[in-house]
């Protein structure tokens, strides 16, 4: 029974649920780097680690790598779509291998599961420990400076307070106010 795995730009390569080739077949104009074939692999050999414990086959995913910012991948769970952060994967790449690519496929097989459940409650949880064997860490420890968007300084009684990008211009926009956690003021900028 083939299935496809889906990669960036709706372009896919055949993959064959019931007998595993060493890597996916890649059209040549995919030009995938290193790394992303091994998230690829990764993919692929997980899906099949949870084919073998819940003794049924799971459709396999479109995978992109086009997210961007500091979320290193998301699942779109009705999509059977998995999205992974090209620059975060290039930098860290055993950690994301080891920890992401299982912590986004868990999500997706949580919903094939169980329906709509908690995002990272027990179904996943118990998804990520008995399948994957690693722990249910809910976010990534990975080094984000160099996906880090540009920072605006605010402030309150409490000191300095460092905003996205997003948060600044819905402040200067009038959309919002954003208060400190602590003393509860009104952020107000920084005079540069």
């Amino acid at each position: 029974m083939a299935q496809k795995l889906g990669l960036d730009n709706n372009i896919s390569c055949s993959m064959d649920a019931q007998i595993s080739p060493a890597r996916p077949q890649v059209e040549p104009q995919l030009n995938l780097s290193e790394e992303q074939q091994q998230v690829l692999d990764k993919v692929e050999a997980d899906y099949q680690a949870a084919e073998r414990y819940f003794n049924r086959s799971f459709p396999r995913p479109q995978v992109q790598f086009t997210l961007r910012g500091k979320s290193a991948g998301t699942a779109h769970l009705q999509l059977n779509k998995l999205r992974f952060n090209p620059v975060l994967l290039r930098e860290n790449v055993t950690d994301f291998v080891s920890d992401v690519v299982p912590h986004e496929i868990s999500h997706l097989l949580a919903y094939q599961l169980y329906g709509r459940v908690k995002p990272h409650g027990k179904e996943w949880q118990s998804l990520m420990i008995k399948v994957f064997a690693r722990a249910a860490k809910t976010t990534h420890q990975l080094n984000t400076t160099s996906v880090q968007g540009k920072q605006f300084d605010y402030f309150c009684d409490c000191g300095t307070v460092q905003l996205t990008i997003r948060r600044h211009n819905n402040i200067q926009r009038g959309k919002t106010q954003y208060r400190c956690r602590i003393c509860l003021q009104s952020l107000k900028p920084c005079k540069t």
